[in-house]
């Protein structure tokens, strides 16, 4: 009886880690098809993913929580621009990066930002909602200034992709 119980109980706690798990796209022309499906604005997450220590703080303590999750299902298209210095990176997706790095002017990782997208004539049109990067105060802080970010109207303004 104990056996089956730990057997259920670890079969049941991986579908609740599976559950959790997050799409995060890397190909902008993708998640825009995703976005204009789903009505939902997408989340700009420019990251170094495998050198920026506020970066990895920002993923532990928000972006693999639970609350997170569901907020993100809910809400958004995620879409990783990483800038990785150790880990290899498709030319195509490494140029994508450096152009939106340039477009949104982010100086400093993190860097969330929130945009609505749409695409005409070869250009994708970003309308900008507003940015932010590390909150501190984990999930609950994060996510409040996510919502106020997301009430915001847009600014309008273009990035060209081929």
């Amino acid at each position: 009886m104990k056996k089956i119980a730990i057997t259920l109980f670890l079969v049941l706690g991986s579908l609740t880690i599976q559950s959790q798990e997050l799409t995060w796209q890397t190909d902008m022309n993708k998640a825009l098809e995703i976005s204009k499906k789903s009505q939902k604005p997408l989340f700009l997450f420019f990251t170094g993913s495998d050198w920026c220590g506020w970066c990895i703080r920002l993923q532990k303590e928000v972006f693999k929580t639970p609350e997170f999750a569901k907020w993100a299902k809910d809400n958004v298209i995620l879409v990783e621009l990483d800038f990785p210095r150790s880990t290899p990176q498709q030319p195509e997706i490494k140029k994508q990066n450096a152009e939106l790095q340039q477009t949104f002017a982010v100086q400093g990782y993190p860097t969330v930002w929130f945009v609505r997208g749409s695409k005409k004539d070869g250009k994708i049109n970003l309308e900008k909602l507003g940015s932010t990067g590390y909150v501190a105060g984990g999930p609950t802080a994060w996510l409040a200034a996510a919502d106020k970010i997301l009430a915001n109207k847009p600014t309008k303004t273009a990035y060209t992709t081929n």
